[in-house]
Order: structure tokens, then sequence, then C-alpha cells
């Protein structure tokens, strides 16, 4: 099962040293354990597009598509047996980048 990992936060580039060498510690961790797929930081909302191809045209709006206090500033992607798996790894992730963070299940493609 893969999971997304949201990190919750209502600052931009905020991280510190101490939280860098924390979060690369458990990023090694999750490579050998082998539930590593994927992270990344993400920019300020302020720097989104929002594309809607809906109608005849599309249309393209500067800026997040819902304003809020907080946001995902940066994810990973986990691989895990269950979410009780995913859960205590992301206990150990929250700690690391002393941030919330959001796991939610990737839905399996249709068959």
């Amino acid at each position: 099962m893969h999971y997304l990992v949201n990190v919750i936060d209502h600052r931009s580039e905020s991280g510190t040293e101490e939280e860098a060498v924390a979060i690369d510690a458990f990023n090694e961790k999750l490579v050998a354990g082998g539930h590593w797929v994927f992270a990344a930081g993400l920019a300020d909302p302020t720097a989104s597009t929002v594309v809607d191809g809906r109608g005849a045209e599309p249309i393209f709006t500067d800026g997040p598509f819902a304003e809020a206090k907080e946001w995902a500033a940066g994810l990973w992607i986990i691989q895990a047996p269950d979410l009780d798996v995913a859960l205590k790894l992301m206990a150990e992730g929250s700690k690391a980048c002393n941030r919330r963070l959001e796991i939610r299940p990737i839905l399996p493609p249709p068959v």
C-alpha cells in the first residue's frame, strides 16, 4: 500500500538546519526499511496556478485554489503493509520535521 504524507505548515521555507538533519536521518531510515518512494518540499501556495480545463477553453488562475491558514509544505510518498505501520513511521517523521502530518492512502489504479 502506498501513502501520501502531507507536511502541514503555515510558513514557507521555514525549516531549520536541525530539522533538515533530522529529516535526512529519517529519510535514510525509510530507505533502509524499504518504505521510501519519494519526498519533496513544495513552494509557497502563492506560486501555484489553478487550471480549469472543463470548459471550451482552459482557465488559468494564479494562486492557490483555496485560501488557507495552513497548507502542504512538503510531502512523502511511502509504502507500508498497512495503515498502522504507516502511522507508526510517520509519527517519527512528524517529530523529525517538527510539523503535523496528514497521511492518506493512495488508491490503487482501476483494473
